[in-house]
């Protein structure tokens, strides 16, 4: 390999890892099938779901009222609905699906790696 495209790879690879915050949430056996759970990660609070196998984070905060999605809230397949008041939200993109949010929350990326969650921030 020439010297150049070894140090671009070297390069890429560096500014890979210094730009994604990856940050290990909880254990995957903290999570039931068809659960929520708040937690706080890298100074965010989130509701990490599981549905089947798969995880979704959202922020936890109702973009209506604040109230916590993960702690008072409700998930139906890929939905959590607001325990105070009814908004619904997509858990794969955080888009609002009925009022009386209309703001949307962040989802984030998760990953799955020797039993644990980890979120990318």
């Amino acid at each position: 390999m020439p010297e150049y495209a070894v140090l671009l790879k070297t390069s890429l690879t560096v500014g890979y890892n210094t730009l994604m915050n990856r940050i290990k949430a909880l254990s995957l056996a903290e999570l039931s099938d068809g659960s929520m759970k708040t937690v706080r990660v890298g100074g965010k609070v989130l509701t990490i779901a599981r549905i089947g196998q798969e995880i979704y984070a959202i922020d936890d905060a109702c973009s209506h009222a604040e109230c916590s999605l993960g702690s008072e809230g409700f998930v139906d397949e890929l939905t959590v609905m607001c325990g105070c008041h009814g908004s619904r939200f997509d858990l794969v993109t955080g888009k609002v699906l009925s009022l009386p949010a209309t703001e949307d929350v962040k989802s984030y990326r998760t990953e799955i790696e020797g039993g644990d969650v980890w979120i990318i921030l």
